[in-house]
């Protein structure tokens, strides 16, 4: 998807709503975007997709009708009064057409066969196993190499940790990632991960990988950007030009790391502050722009058309801010990973997600979906 169109970041405002507003929008489902409605996107990916057979087709659009609710919902909450919305809701239809184009008939095949069953992953034979690929096969093509091995194990359901390319030097574990569409270059390439998958799907089992939402590293294309001055980069992120935001909203932020990266802003060269939750180096997307949806949902189903079948989806509670809270498990979390697991489903329906919460226990089930988002935010979801 190009970035081009990219608006400049918008205030992650704290509106407030009376109760009895609230339950008046909640008892009128959100049915269309900007004046898009179901018919009209469905005019638009048939357009995009008119080079594949008719079935195919009929396939996807069967598919955007029936998570068209939740796909607009989740989106509406967020960003309903966004001045791009409608431009960008448009790009991302457009993208999930695309992405869609780009599945392999195998691929398509297991779509057919987990639509039919959603619930495989909670067979009592999915059996688990997690390990770093450099330390368990050396390369991405050597853990191919020991596949028989996982196969004796009865392992359905592999676990790769961190493989995407990361800053140089600290990279907090490989969770500081400079390009999301590359593998670490020590591991291989991505026709290595893709031919990873492919060996491993034979063999009945499923590869999940990492896919950090919350922050990109500081070499991240977008931030290199951002740092020289490019407007439409800098609204990936939060950057502040002076102290006087950051101050507001330090008042009521916990650090993450107190001792080796206090506080929640990092100072530019420029004299500028950009948002770091965790470390310097990681700087926080800004979820409140919907390009960082739409571009953040592309990556995840390029690697899905790779082959990845399960994302771990890390640092979820961290991607929505609101000033005066702890910016933690915010409603507008919820919606942002209903509307993406929308766009798994429509696109790529043998994907599921396990949310990385970091909350206490009895918030953990927000992450699942409760409410009217029950069953509808994340697959599986854990804290730690």
């Amino acid at each position: 998807m190009d970035r081009s169109t990219a608006p400049r970041r918008s205030s992650a405002g704290s509106p407030t709503a009376s109760a009895s507003r609230t339950r008046r929008r909640a008892a009128t489902p959100v049915t269309s975007v900007s004046g898009v409605g179901l018919e009209a996107a469905v005019d638009l990916v048939t357009a995009r997709l008119d080079d594949l057979p008719a079935g195919d087709v009929e396939v996807f659009v069967d598919r955007l009708r029936r998570w068209w609710p939740d796909l607009v919902d989740g989106w509406s909450m967020p960003y309903a009064v966004h001045p791009r919305a409608g431009i960008e809701f448009g790009r991302l239809l457009v993208g999930l057409a695309d992405r869609f184009r780009d599945r392999s008939p195998a691929l398509r095949a297991l779509d057919a066969e987990r639509a039919a069953r959603p619930d495989w992953f909670q067979d009592p034979a999915m059996i688990g196993y997690v390990c770093y690929p450099d330390l368990f096969g050396g390369t991405l093509e050597g853990v191919g190499e020991h596949l028989d091995y996982l196969e004796e194990l009865r392992v359905r359901y592999l676990h790769l940790m961190p493989l995407l390319r990361a800053r140089p030097g600290e990279a907090d574990g490989g969770y500081a990632v400079a390009d999301y569409r590359q593998v670490e270059p020590a591991l291989g390439t991505m026709d290595d991960l893709e031919r990873l998958c492919a060996e491993l799907r034979e063999r009945g089992m499923s590869l999940c990988i990492d896919l950090v939402l919350n922050h990109t590293a500081a070499e991240h294309p977008w931030a290199i950007a951002a740092a020289a001055g490019d407007a439409e980069a800098a609204a990936m992120y939060r950057i502040y030009p002076d102290r006087k935001e950051p101050d507001r909203w330090e008042r009521t932020l916990p650090w993450t790391f107190p001792e080796t990266a206090p506080g929640n802003f990092t100072q530019l060269p420029d004299g500028r502050w950009v948002w770091t939750t965790f470390n310097t180096f990681q700087w926080d997307l800004d979820w409140s722009n919907p390009t960082v949806f739409v571009e953040m949902t592309d990556v995840l189903l390029t690697l899905a058309a790779r082959g990845v079948e399960v994302f771990r989806l890390d640092a979820v509670a961290f991607m929505w801010k609101r000033l005066g809270t702890d910016c933690q498990n915010q409603p507008e979390v919820h919606a942002l990973l209903q509307a993406l697991r929308a766009c798994a489903r429509i696109t790529a329906p043998a994907v599921i997600f396990k949310a990385e919460a970091i909350v206490a226990p009895h918030q953990l089930m927000r992450y699942l979906g409760v409410g009217p988002r029950s069953g509808r935010v994340s697959d599986m979801a854990y804290h730690n």
